[in-house]
């Protein structure tokens, strides 16, 4: 029997996420698919939220997880691989975007708007250093939390 690759992740499609079959999916799970299979491990899929991943590697609770953006940061805590992709921020926003949110410029300029963020996320920096000021950030602990809350007034930074 092979030795086993922890790999943490979340859902967080199209990244990563479990099918209606149950199995694991993804652009992120298909690449640790692949590097296990070329190293001649099994990969082992751990489910987790995003504020339990670097606390996962420091407690040895799985060997790689899904990407990252990397910051200064997290360098201190981890070695990062060379990056797999990149992207911008979107903003997750209301059905048909009523207050036509269009990014963090728009959220800060509509002065009654709320913008929901991920603890420990960069978008939470982000939603600062674009002069959302802190009184109108909510912070989440789960991706799922923060989705739910969004509303007419609400968007949430999300990868896109």
């Amino acid at each position: 029997m092979p030795e086993k690759m922890r790999f943490a992740f979340l859902q967080e499609p199209p990244f990563c996420f479990i099918d209606g079959s149950g199995r694991l999916g993804g652009s992120d799970a298909q690449l640790a698919k692949r590097v296990c299979l070329t190293l001649g491990l099994e990969l082992l899929p751990i489910e987790t939220e995003f504020a339990e991943l670097l606390p996962g590697f420091a407690e040895d609770r799985w060997d790689i997880t899904t990407g990252l953006f990397i910051s200064d940061d997290r360098r201190k805590l981890v070695d990062f691989t060379r990056p797999i992709w990149m992207l911008a921020d979107g903003l997750l926003v209301a059905k048909d975007n009523p207050r036509a949110f269009d990014g963090y410029r728009s959220v800060a300029n509509d002065r009654t708007a709320l913008i929901g963020v991920i603890s420990g996320q960069i978008q939470h920096r982000t939603a600062l250093q674009n002069a959302i000021q802190p009184e109108r950030l909510r912070i989440f602990a789960t991706q799922a939390e923060a989705a739910n809350a969004v509303g007419p007034a609400w968007c949430m930074p999300m990868r896109v």
